[in-house]
């Protein structure tokens, strides 16, 4: 009977270790206690947000993202701060940090453009942008500091461009971020704001109206995988897919362009 008894234990040992082993080396499994750190531009939440969601999907590892400006990005890499991957909007700071070799060669995610918008269907009644901004009774706009959001230096270009810029900044309410922009102007805090095409493409986007800034610069969106990534294979691989047809997909569905057309 002891003899018997230790036969059983030694089979129920086994099953157990087969089980454990299984379960390690199962596919997908590891992947699934794997994880990428994102670093995103404000203006890309809710696309980002989706594509995300599809990776995360078809792949099993779970993808978690701070939203901020670029510009904040930047100071935090440069100072080590452990991202994985680096989604600006713009060019310059992955460029630079590129340069500084602290992130693998850069590429470009999305092309966007910035536009007018406001909550208030009547702002939307004038010719254009520019006789918007000249309405009697519109007394608060926001915008992004142009020096680290790359779709208020846009709008900043057009307006010096048209000798805006100077008469309309002090009805300006300035904010971090795009994000903060278009709460300001989904909750009727100000009359308008800078937004990029994608927000005025949004659930609460639609609800208001906009005007096209086609004189305004286009803004390309470049990203890179920072050099301290703990799991590079991964964080290339999640680069990859950004410019996947899944994921051009859900940023042609937000107003981007296609990454092909950013010359």
């Amino acid at each position: 009977m002891r003899k018997l008894n230790l036969e059983w234990m030694s089979l129920f040992l086994l099953i157990m270790v087969v089980a454990a082993t299984g379960s390690i080396f199962s596919p997908g499994s590891a992947a699934a206690n794997e994880k990428i750190n994102a670093a995103v531009a404000a203006g890309f939440i809710q696309p980002f947000q989706e594509i995300a969601s599809v990776f995360e999907q078809q792949n099993g590892v779970k993808i978690e993202v701070t939203f901020s400006s670029a510009g904040k990005f930047y100071a935090q890499i440069i100072n080590g701060a452990p991202y994985d991957i680096f989604l600006s909007a713009d060019r310059e700071r992955p460029d630079l940090l590129y340069g500084k070799t602290l992130c693998i060669k850069p590429f470009v995610y999305a092309v966007g453009e910035v536009v007018l918008w406001s909550s208030k269907k009547e702002f939307c009644t004038s010719e254009n942008w520019r006789a918007a901004l000249k309405q009697e009774g519109i007394k608060r706009i926001a915008i992004a500091n142009p020096q680290i959001a790359v779709y208020a230096a846009s709008a900043k270009k057009a307006l010096e461009d048209a000798g805006l810029w100077n008469d309309i900044a002090p009805k300006f309410v300035n904010t971090e971020d795009l994000a903060q922009v278009f709460q300001y102007a989904v909750l009727g805090a100000v009359d308008a704001g800078f937004i990029n095409l994608f927000q005025a493409h949004s659930e609460n986007g639609r609800k208001g109206c906009y005007y096209e800034m086609k004189e305004a610069p286009i803004a390309v969106h470049s990203a890179c995988v920072l050099k301290n990534a703990k799991n590079i294979e991964l964080a290339n691989r999640f680069a990859a897919f950004l410019n996947s047809p899944d994921a051009e997909k859900i940023k042609k569905k937000y107003g981007y362009k296609q990454t092909s057309e950013k010359d």
